[in-house]
Formats: structure tokens, C-alpha cells, sequence
């Protein structure tokens, strides 16, 4: 690990910090929490102060990738508008859902690469076509 001498007229830049820490292999639960406070549009500060913890834990959990203590999780997914799972990167399986079968699938398919101004024009003729349909008025 590189040692930095920051000087004490306050001259050093952010920026060039900022390029550096990026640079260094960070682990990924660490990278995952930088990533999302980020998206969040927080600083390390004020997720911090919505977490009630020092500032120096948010940096400590992003630069090590040690996860933050189990009442800390859930408050830190909602400041962050994530669940818990996608915080830690636990995804869970998602159910797979029965596709349709054959020629149909193959048209859903070639349908969903069209323009979406197209694609609500199918969309909307298969929902009113299966409504129909439904409905027995056919």
C-alpha cells in the first residue's frame, strides 16, 4: 500500500485522490457500497449521518469490504434504496417464468427489438386480441 503525505497548505487535490483510491484493487462488497452510495447521490458524510456512524466507518467498509454490523445493514440498504441482498450481492435465484413456446416465442422475441413506439403498438394489439379472446367474444 502507497503512504500519501498530504501537505498542510490544503493544495493537494481531491481529484488526484480520488483517481487513486478508484485505481487500487478494492474487493468487491467494497466496491458494490461505493458504487451504490454513488448512485444514491451521497458522500461517505452524509450516508454517515443517516446511518448514525462516524464517517471514517463508511470509508472503512468501502476500503476493506468488511460488511457493517447486522442492525447497520437494513438501515444502510434503505438510505441507499436497495434491499439488503442486492447491498451484500446475494441475489436470489429469480423463479423462471414459462415462456411461450415455438413460432410464438420467436415473434415476441423478434417484436421486442423493434422501435418501443412499435413495440406498444404490438403490445397493445396482443393485450385487446387475448382480452377478446378471453372474454369468449370470439
Amino acid at each position: 500500500m502507497q503512504a500519501f503525505s498530504f501537505q498542510q497548505s490544503g493544495d493537494f487535490p481531491a481529484a488526484d485522490y480520488d483517481a487513486v483510491m478508484r485505481k487500487k484493487d478494492r474487493p468487491p462488497l467494497g466496491l458494490r457500497l461505493t458504487e451504490l452510495r454513488q448512485a444514491a447521490g451521497l458522500t461517505q458524510i452524509q450516508l454517515a449521518d443517516k446511518l448514525g456512524v462516524h464517517p471514517s466507518n463508511i470509508g472503512f467498509w468501502e476500503l476493506s469490504g468488511t460488511p457493517p454490523r447486522g442492525e447497520v445493514l437494513p438501515k444502510m440498504a434503505n438510505a441507499l434504496g436497495v434491499s439488503v441482498d442486492i447491498l451484500l450481492g446475494v441475489t436470489p435465484p429469480k423463479p423462471k417464468k414459462q415462456a411461450a413456446k415455438g413460432r410464438l416465442q420467436h415473434v415476441f422475441e423478434a417484436a421486442s427489438k423493434l422501435p418501443r413506439r412499435q413495440q406498444e403498438k404490438v403490445a397493445e394489439f396482443v393485450g385487446a386480441f387475448v382480452k377478446q379472446h378471453v372474454n369468449g367474444d370470439a
